[in-house]
Protein backbone atom coordinates (compact mmCIF):
# COMPACT_ATOMS: atom_id res chain seq x y z
CA UNK A 1 0.00 0.00 0.00
CA UNK A 2 1.31 3.39 -0.56
CA UNK A 3 1.37 6.46 1.51
CA UNK A 4 -1.55 8.03 -0.34
CA UNK A 5 -3.16 5.15 1.03
CA UNK A 6 -2.01 5.19 3.97
CA UNK A 7 -3.21 8.72 4.59
CA UNK A 8 -6.64 8.05 3.18
CA UNK A 9 -7.24 5.37 6.16
CA UNK A 10 -5.74 7.83 8.50
CA UNK A 11 -8.55 10.57 7.70
CA UNK A 12 -11.28 8.34 7.61
CA UNK A 13 -10.61 7.15 10.51
CA UNK A 14 -9.94 10.34 12.38
CA UNK A 15 -13.25 11.54 10.98
CA UNK A 16 -14.63 8.49 11.71
CA UNK A 17 -13.54 9.25 15.52
CA UNK A 18 -14.66 12.56 16.02
CA UNK A 19 -17.79 11.59 14.24
CA UNK A 20 -19.04 8.96 16.85
CA UNK A 21 -17.14 10.74 20.02
CA UNK A 22 -20.31 13.90 18.91
CA UNK A 23 -22.78 11.04 19.03
CA UNK A 24 -21.57 10.19 22.57
CA UNK A 25 -21.48 13.69 23.50
CA UNK A 26 -25.46 13.45 22.36
CA UNK A 27 -26.57 10.41 24.27
CA UNK A 28 -28.29 11.14 27.09
CA UNK A 29 -30.50 13.48 24.80
CA UNK A 30 -30.46 9.87 22.16
CA UNK A 31 -30.97 7.95 25.03
CA UNK A 32 -34.28 10.01 26.22
CA UNK A 33 -35.98 9.65 22.66
CA UNK A 34 -35.19 6.36 22.52
CA UNK A 35 -36.32 5.11 25.94
CA UNK A 36 -39.55 7.85 25.39
CA UNK A 37 -40.44 5.90 21.85
CA UNK A 38 -39.67 2.21 23.92
CA UNK A 39 -42.13 3.05 26.61
CA UNK A 40 -44.64 3.71 23.72
CA UNK A 41 -43.75 0.72 22.41
CA UNK A 42 -43.98 -1.26 25.39
CA UNK A 43 -47.76 0.62 25.81
CA UNK A 44 -48.46 -1.19 22.33
CA UNK A 45 -46.74 -4.23 22.40
CA UNK A 46 -49.85 -5.12 24.91
CA UNK A 47 -53.08 -4.34 26.12
CA UNK A 48 -54.51 -2.98 29.52
CA UNK A 49 -52.83 -5.37 32.33
CA UNK A 50 -55.01 -8.00 33.28
CA UNK A 51 -56.73 -7.94 36.22
CA UNK A 52 -55.98 -11.50 37.23
CA UNK A 53 -52.69 -10.97 36.85
CA UNK A 54 -52.69 -8.11 39.88
CA UNK A 55 -52.39 -11.42 42.81
CA UNK A 56 -49.52 -12.46 41.36
CA UNK A 57 -47.08 -9.17 41.43
CA UNK A 58 -43.29 -9.58 42.70
CA UNK A 59 -42.21 -6.99 44.26
CA UNK A 60 -38.48 -7.51 42.05
CA UNK A 61 -36.67 -4.29 43.52
CA UNK A 62 -34.88 -2.64 40.75
CA UNK A 63 -31.02 -2.17 42.25
CA UNK A 64 -31.88 1.89 41.95
CA UNK A 65 -28.52 2.48 43.23
CA UNK A 66 -26.43 1.45 40.04
CA UNK A 67 -28.06 4.70 38.34
CA UNK A 68 -26.73 6.79 41.07
CA UNK A 69 -22.71 7.07 40.69
CA UNK A 70 -20.40 9.87 41.04
CA UNK A 71 -19.76 9.59 37.07
CA UNK A 72 -21.39 9.77 33.80
CA UNK A 73 -19.30 7.01 32.31
CA UNK A 74 -20.29 4.59 35.33
CA UNK A 75 -24.03 5.48 34.87
CA UNK A 76 -23.72 4.61 31.11
CA UNK A 77 -22.34 1.16 31.72
CA UNK A 78 -25.45 0.71 33.93
CA UNK A 79 -27.65 1.30 31.13
CA UNK A 80 -25.94 -0.54 28.90
CA UNK A 81 -26.31 -3.49 31.15
CA UNK A 82 -30.04 -2.83 31.73
CA UNK A 83 -30.77 -2.51 27.85
CA UNK A 84 -28.73 -6.12 27.71
CA UNK A 85 -30.30 -7.65 30.15
CA UNK A 86 -34.18 -6.29 28.65
CA UNK A 87 -33.13 -7.29 25.27
CA UNK A 88 -32.55 -10.93 26.67
CA UNK A 89 -35.56 -10.82 28.32
CA UNK A 90 -37.56 -10.22 25.76
CA UNK A 91 -35.77 -12.52 22.68
CA UNK A 92 -37.18 -15.64 24.19
CA UNK A 93 -40.21 -17.44 25.02
CA UNK A 94 -42.91 -15.07 23.46
CA UNK A 95 -45.48 -17.30 22.61
CA UNK A 96 -47.97 -16.87 25.71
CA UNK A 97 -47.53 -13.26 25.68
CA UNK A 98 -49.79 -12.48 22.81
CA UNK A 99 -48.41 -8.97 21.87
CA UNK A 100 -48.45 -6.97 18.89
CA UNK A 101 -45.53 -8.42 16.92
CA UNK A 102 -44.63 -5.57 15.17
CA UNK A 103 -44.26 -3.42 18.04
CA UNK A 104 -42.37 -5.81 19.95
CA UNK A 105 -39.71 -6.37 16.93
CA UNK A 106 -39.72 -2.44 17.05
CA UNK A 107 -38.60 -1.95 20.90
CA UNK A 108 -36.31 -5.02 20.11
CA UNK A 109 -34.41 -3.15 17.42
CA UNK A 110 -34.37 0.37 19.17
CA UNK A 111 -32.78 -1.74 22.26
CA UNK A 112 -30.00 -3.43 19.78
CA UNK A 113 -29.53 -0.15 18.75
CA UNK A 114 -28.97 1.77 22.08
CA UNK A 115 -26.69 -0.96 22.90
CA UNK A 116 -24.47 -0.79 20.10
CA UNK A 117 -24.55 2.72 20.65
CA UNK A 118 -23.94 2.38 23.97
CA UNK A 119 -20.96 0.32 23.52
CA UNK A 120 -18.96 2.55 21.20
CA UNK A 121 -19.13 5.25 23.57
CA UNK A 122 -18.47 3.24 26.69
CA UNK A 123 -16.02 1.50 25.81
CA UNK A 124 -13.70 4.42 24.57
CA UNK A 125 -14.00 6.04 28.24
CA UNK A 126 -12.12 3.60 29.73
CA UNK A 127 -13.26 4.28 33.73
CA UNK A 128 -11.05 3.53 36.96
CA UNK A 129 -13.81 2.30 38.64
CA UNK A 130 -13.67 -1.04 37.54
CA UNK A 131 -14.33 -2.67 40.93
CA UNK A 132 -17.91 -0.30 41.05
CA UNK A 133 -18.94 -1.27 37.86
CA UNK A 134 -18.50 -4.85 38.59
CA UNK A 135 -20.52 -4.59 41.50
CA UNK A 136 -23.00 -2.64 39.83
CA UNK A 137 -23.29 -5.57 37.26
CA UNK A 138 -23.24 -8.16 39.67
CA UNK A 139 -26.49 -5.81 41.20
CA UNK A 140 -28.15 -5.58 37.93
CA UNK A 141 -27.71 -9.67 37.06
CA UNK A 142 -29.07 -10.78 40.34
CA UNK A 143 -32.32 -8.59 39.68
CA UNK A 144 -32.84 -9.84 36.22
CA UNK A 145 -32.16 -13.75 37.10
CA UNK A 146 -34.92 -13.10 39.76
CA UNK A 147 -37.38 -11.65 36.94
CA UNK A 148 -36.03 -14.39 34.53
CA UNK A 149 -36.46 -17.12 36.69
CA UNK A 150 -39.57 -15.73 37.63
CA UNK A 151 -40.66 -16.38 34.17
CA UNK A 152 -39.41 -19.81 33.86
CA UNK A 153 -41.09 -20.92 37.26
CA UNK A 154 -44.68 -19.00 35.33
CA UNK A 155 -43.75 -21.20 32.28
CA UNK A 156 -43.48 -18.12 30.30
CA UNK A 157 -47.44 -17.79 31.00
CA UNK A 158 -49.70 -14.46 30.13
CA UNK A 159 -49.79 -12.81 33.56
CA UNK A 160 -45.55 -13.29 33.89
CA UNK A 161 -45.41 -11.73 30.60
CA UNK A 162 -47.67 -8.38 31.60
CA UNK A 163 -45.69 -8.65 34.94
CA UNK A 164 -42.04 -8.30 33.73
CA UNK A 165 -43.52 -5.81 30.72
CA UNK A 166 -45.00 -3.85 34.02
CA UNK A 167 -41.55 -3.96 35.28
CA UNK A 168 -39.47 -3.23 32.33
CA UNK A 169 -41.61 0.28 31.96
CA UNK A 170 -40.59 0.88 35.69
CA UNK A 171 -36.77 0.27 34.20
CA UNK A 172 -37.20 2.16 31.42
CA UNK A 173 -38.55 4.96 33.84
CA UNK A 174 -35.67 5.34 35.79
CA UNK A 175 -33.22 5.65 33.23
CA UNK A 176 -35.15 8.52 32.09
CA UNK A 177 -35.16 9.96 35.00
CA UNK A 178 -31.98 9.16 35.61
CA UNK A 179 -30.78 10.58 31.63
CA UNK A 180 -32.66 13.99 31.98
CA UNK A 181 -30.59 14.73 34.94
CA UNK A 182 -27.25 14.35 33.17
Amino acid sequence: MNAFGLIQIGLMLSSTTIISSLQCNHLPLQQRKVIENSLRLLDKMGKKFPQQCLREKMPFRFPTQVLQPRRKETVGVAIEEIFQHIFYIFSKNLTLAAWDGTALDQFQNGLYLQIEQLEACVNRKHTQHHQSKEVSRLKLKKYFQKLDSFLRDKQHDLCSWEISRAEMRRCLQLIDKVTSKL
